[in-house]
């Protein structure tokens, strides 16, 4: 990553804090997205994480670490959202569901969509913070200790995370 253009907009440059949202905007809707299983939910997610960034980019300390941390500003809306959603469910009655981001008209184009669904279920079926490491390291491609960052926790806790995920979904797609 350009580390003068973090720099430029660390000093309040918007034009460089524009390019930057720009340049992470497909990683940061994959996030959002998966997270929230709405476009709509994750496009708000998405401009309040930018409002967030843009109103806290002073403080950022290292340039090197501006997608960790925009990636850190998102996962945190995106519980904001889902805290939100969870509230209004509750004070309507109604539970919330579990639905699932695949249109139930489509027909399966095979084994390969029915092994993908069996994953993406297992995953659905970790818990909260399993699910993150999964999503962050192989669908997000980032490090151990650029999760460990995002996540704000220490690296042997992401990798004692990544180990538990991995077992549990051994067993949940050995149970299918």
């Amino acid at each position: 990553m350009d580390t003068q253009t973090v720099d430029a907009a660390i000093k309040g440059d918007s034009e460089a804090f524009y390019e930057l949202m720009n340049l992470h905007k497909t990683q940061l809707y994959r996030i959002a997205f998966r997270y929230l299983q709405s476009e709509q939910d994750a496009l708000e997610a998405i401009q309040e994480t930018t409002f967030r960034a843009y109103r806290s980019v002073k403080r950022l300390k290292e340039a090197e670490y501006f997608q960790t941390w925009l990636i850190r500003i998102l996962i945190n809306t995106c519980h904001d959202e889902l805290k939100h959603q969870r509230v209004q469910t509750s004070l309507r009655g109604v539970n919330p569901n579990g639905s699932t981001v695949f249109d139930d008209s489509a027909e399966p184009g095979g084994n390969a969509d029915l092994q993908r669904l069996d994953i993406l279920s297992a995953l659905d079926r970790l818990e909260v913070k399993h699910r993150q490491v999964i999503e962050l390291k192989y669908f997000e491609d980032l490090t151990i200790r650029e999760i460990a960052i995002a996540l704000e926790r220490p690296e042997g806790t992401i990798k004692t995370w990544l180990n538990h995920s991995y077992k549990q979904l051994r067993e949940h797609l050995r149970d299918r």
